[in-house]
């Protein structure tokens, strides 16, 4: 099963305030194992980047009007999740500013199977903190290298989380069958008694030894 960790990063929040993407990072895992194809682009928003997503990212606006335009990479971009589960942090953010950017390139939205991480944190650890750094936290994992969040790196991070919430249950005890399975393995098993008799001189020692501890206990 090949599934696809995505992230983006954005000049700000709303899709309705007409913010884009500037960011889109999709590392491939194949039975939860990471895989070496990935998917990474900066792309200019055609906007300024507000100042709450600067001090998020760092992506400044003469360093984003350098890069190529989502249109140029759309296909790509769809032809490289094509079939594939997304696995995403908080989905709905990142689904509604890529599903802009495919409407304004003339492209259909995605319709790929969703794993929302989010979610599955907060179904296994109700009222606890779910954000990407608490979940790094919880399962332990370095995300020293997040003093600014990108793409490539969350995916790597959220990888790894992914891996942690989708852990599968120990395996409980099967008593009845147990039992089951240790009476056939003893029915199967032949035991072999030998019986050793003791020398005359033992019989003596053991005799002498009992009438010692009668005496013993007697007088006690």
């Amino acid at each position: 099963m090949k599934e696809i960790i995505l992230d983006t990063e954005t000049t700000g929040i709303s899709v309705k305030d007409g913010h884009r993407i500037v960011e889109i990072g999709c590392l491939e895992l194949e039975n939860l194992i990471p895989t070496k194809n990935k998917f990474h682009c900066y792309l200019n928003p055609e906007r300024k980047v507000s100042e709450k997503a600067y001090q998020v990212h760092g992506y400044s606006d003469e360093f984003l009007s350098k890069q190529i335009k989502f249109g140029e990479v759309a296909q790509e971009f769809l032809d490289f999740i094509k079939g594939k589960r997304l696995i995403i942090h908080n989905a709905e953010f990142d689904l509604g500013h890529i599903n802009n950017e495919l409407y304004l390139s003339g492209k259909n939205k995605i319709e790929n199977e969703i794993v929302d991480t989010l979610i599955l944190a907060r179904e296994k650890y109700p009222g606890s903190p779910v954000s990407l750094d608490a979940l790094c936290k919880r399962f332990r994992i370095d995300n020293s290298k997040r003093a600014q969040h990108t793409a490539l790196i969350d995916c790597d991070l959220l990888s790894k989380v992914y891996i942690n919430l989708t852990d599968q249950k120990e395996p409980t005890l099967d008593l009845q069958n147990i039992v089951q399975d240790s009476t056939e393995i003893n029915q199967n098993i032949s035991y072999y008694k030998k019986v050793i008799k003791p020398t005359p001189e033992e019989i003596k020692k053991h005799k002498d030894y009992l009438k010692l501890n009668l005496k013993k206990n007697y007088f006690n």
